[in-house]
C-alpha cells in the first residue's frame, strides 16, 4: 500500500513540475540595456530592453508575460545572420517585432497576435529581433530603414 501511494505522489509531483516549469525557467532577470534607435530624420528614441542571448532565453522570450510596459522590449541576439522566425505561443500580450540586420538596419516590422502559433518571418537574413508592446514602433514613428545602435 505504501509503494502505491509513493508512486502516485511521484507521478503527481512530476506532472505538477512539468506544468509549472515554464514559470520558473527565467525567474532570474535578463540583462538589460537601453537600445537607441536612430530614425531616418536623424532623431533618436530609446527603448529599455531585456537581452535574450542564450538559446533558452530566446526560446522563452515574453512567454507568460501579461504586462509589458511602454518603452520597454526584448532584443533577441543571434550568433549569425539568418532568416528569423517567431511565434506567440503562450504569449498573452500583443507585440510588434522588428527584424534587424547585422549592421543595425531595421528590415521588417510586423504586429503579432497573442497566443498565435502562426510564424512571423524576416524577409531577409537578420541577426537581431526587437519585440515591443504592439503599436510602440508606430507611435514613435519607427520604420523600416531606421537604424539600431549596436552598442549593447
Amino acid at each position: 500500500m505504501m509503494i502505491k501511494n509513493n508512486k502516485k505522489r511521484f507521478v503527481f509531483l512530476a506532472v505538477f513540475f512539468m506544468i509549472l516549469q515554464p514559470f520558473f525557467v527565467f525567474s532570474k532577470q535578463l540583462k538589460k540595456s537601453d537600445i537607441t534607435i536612430v530614425r531616418q530624420d536623424g532623431t533618436y528614441i530609446t527603448c529599455n530592453c531585456e537581452l535574450a542571448i542564450k538559446p533558452e532565453e530566446r526560446n522563452f522570450g515574453f512567454m507568460q508575460r501579461k504586462n509589458i510596459p511602454d518603452g520597454t522590449g526584448m532584443i533577441f541576439i543571434f550568433e549569425k545572420e539568418q532568416i528569423l522566425s517567431f511565434w506567440m505561443k503562450n504569449t498573452p500580450h500583443p507585440l510588434s517585432i522588428a527584424f534587424i540586420d547585422s549592421r543595425g538596419k531595421i528590415r521588417n516590422i510586423y504586429d503579432m497576435k497573442p497566443f498565435s502559433l502562426a510564424s512571423t518571418q524576416s524577409t531577409v537574413s537578420c541577426r537581431y529581433a526587437l519585440e515591443v508592446p504592439q503599436g510602440w514602433f508606430k507611435k514613435n514613428n519607427i520604420q523600416t530603414g531606421d537604424v539600431i545602435k549596436l552598442d549593447f
